[in-house]
């Protein structure tokens, strides 16, 4: 009997341990039940946010001569780089594709956003053969105005030299979803879930095969560590509305319970938040934040991955650029600038923070 795979994750088909992956109770599913789940129901029943092991990834990958397309979600970009690309595939052509471009503000010029795509690879010590972006692929990529998979199409066309194609990149970046745009008969699950593909799937193109791969995870975002029924409040699913704050004192900044952010300032300064409109911002003192933190969490700064805000992470920051984006891995970013002296910024412990030169 021949071994068959889900069409959605790439698990293989099985009919004997309902609590494994792959199991479907169907002899002739072409799904197994967690996709047929995740589909109809937004039911994950097995959670893989950090059950797949990202060195096996990119070595199946680096043994592969093939074009690379690695999905990088914009949005949530700090958590979609990989440092050690170049080391783990070394020699590989890499064309970056930039999703969820319709998460930023259309005040985000595409000039803008590549300089700082480049500066930011540029900084990681990270080449790539290209970049495109993309935006709408799950709810309108043939849209008229929408040239995003046209331009994918080319980019392949023009570096892919008789190759084979793999799509790799972070769990949650969009690649099922890119993928579901750009093949025809392409079938993939796609959810806000974290590690809903389980293994390489194959998709037949013209003349080539294109892989799908499994969500790179990354141990230090917050997407990582927060439980699936938190997932729908955390990431966007559509534009964000910065919150725009003035501040003339010492200020304290509660994302829900997920983050405390003071700045201390030397005069006028201003505070962006980019983050799930879901999510509530606190504002006060500074010099009240440590109480508040102590007495509330978990009831008025919620949700949080945190129940004592004593176990929290800290990171500082002092001025380095004129606007500095303070990022939280996983969830967002705030953009300071203005006359302020430091930055401190309260995180799960598991959590990372990048400091940058503005996005925006």
């Amino acid at each position: 009997m021949m071994t068959k795979y889900c069409k959605g994750c790439g698990a293989r088909l099985q009919s004997e341990d309902r609590d494994a992956l792959g199991y479907t109770p169907k002899a002739d599913a072409a799904l197994c039940q967690r996709c047929f789940r995740i589909r109809h129901y937004d039911d994950v029943m097995i959670s893989m946010q950090q059950g797949i092991d990202p060195s096996q990834v990119l070595s199946k990958i680096a043994q592969q001569d093939a074009l690379i397309l690695w999905v990088v979600d914009l949005f949530d970009f700090e958590a979609n780089l990989l440092p050690g690309i170049a080391r783990h595939l070394p020699g590989k052509d890499i064309v970056l594709i930039g999703t969820k471009r319709d998460l930023l503000p259309q005040t985000l010029s595409d000039e803008k956003l590549g300089q700082f795509v480049l500066r930011r690879l540029k900084e990681e010590g990270i080449r790539v053969e290209g970049i495109v972006f993309c935006e709408h692929l799950a709810k309108a990529p043939h849209h008229p105005l929408n040239h995003s998979i046209e331009e994918v199409t080319h980019a392949i066309d023009r570096y892919r030299n008789g190759r084979d194609v793999i799509v790799m990149g972070m769990a949650n970046a969009g690649k099922s979803t890119l993928l579901n745009a750009l093949c025809a008969d392409s079938d993939l699950t796609t959810s806000p879930h974290p590690g809903t593909t389980l293994d390489f799937v194959e998709i037949s193109a013209e003349g080539y095969t294109i892989y799908d791969t499994p969500g790179i995870t990354r141990q230090d975002s917050l997407l990582t560590h927060a439980p699936d029924a938190l997932l729908k409040s955390v990431i966007p699913f559509r534009a964000i509305k910065p919150r725009v704050y003035q501040l003339y004192e010492d200020q304290s900044y509660a994302l829900g319970g997920m983050v405390r952010l003071d700045v201390i300032t030397k005069g006028d300064a201003s505070v962006v938040a980019y983050f799930s409109d879901q999510l509530k911002i606190h504002r006060g003192k500074a010099t009240k934040a440590d109480a508040l933190w102590e007495r509330h969490l978990g009831e008025l700064l919620s949700p949080t991955l945190d129940s004592d805000a004593k176990a929290m992470k800290r990171y500082d920051c002092r001025h380095r650029y004129e606007k500095l984006d303070v990022v939280i891995h996983g969830l967002g970013w705030f953009c300071v600038s203005g006359d302020f002296q430091e930055v401190r910024v309260w995180v799960n412990r598991n959590v990372n923070v990048t400091f940058r030169k503005a996005m925006i």
